[in-house]
């Protein structure tokens, strides 16, 4: 469901997908060929939502601001993972956001990084560039190398893929 709230209308370009089951809420914006997958919710009623170019939320994940301090700022080309919850922070490019993980107000997740399935990130944490987080509270464990990327990007691609089909379908059966 995609719906208005106190007069902000989400913005979502006509490249994207948007399952029919996701919610998507308010003062939310995503970036071209972005997805946002089944009963993942989006919820830009609190606090702005930016999702940037090529990046998906994949089932039941989560994001939500913090009423007057933090929104939810995604960058291009980030895959945050079934059942995640991103609650106002950052999230640079090119990061995948594992399976079941959390991120708390105010944390900051450097560019190219993963935060690993499961891993908790506290309040106000900053994860520098290319690390590789485990753990709850997360830790950095080590530095990402170029092959790390190249997965990131994979998965993102992968999604780009889905998106092309779902579209495809959908448009296919109005």
């Amino acid at each position: 469901m995609i719906r208005s709230y106190q007069g902000h209308t989400p913005v979502i370009p006509v490249s994207c997908y948007v399952d029919v089951s996701a919610q998507v809420i308010g003062d939310v914006v995503l970036g071209e060929h972005s997805s946002v997958w089944m009963n993942a919710v989006v919820r830009g009623d609190v606090h702005s939502i930016r999702i940037g170019a090529h990046s998906n939320v994949q089932d039941c994940a989560v994001l939500h601001g913090m009423r007057y301090k933090y929104p939810v700022i995604v960058g291009d080309w980030v895959t945050i993972a079934h059942n995640a919850t991103v609650h106002g922070c950052v999230i640079e490019d090119a990061c995948l956001i594992g399976i079941g993980a959390r991120i708390l107000n105010n944390a900051r997740i450097g560019e190219g990084s993963i935060i690993a399935a499961g891993a908790v990130i506290p309040e106000n944490t900053v994860i520098p560039p290319s690390s590789l987080v485990v753990g709850v509270p997360g830790k950095v464990r080590r530095s990402l190398t170029s092959d790390d990327r190249d997965m990131i990007l994979m998965y993102a691609r992968n999604y780009l893929d889905y998106v092309k089909i779902y579209l495809e379908e959908t448009r296919g059966a109005r």
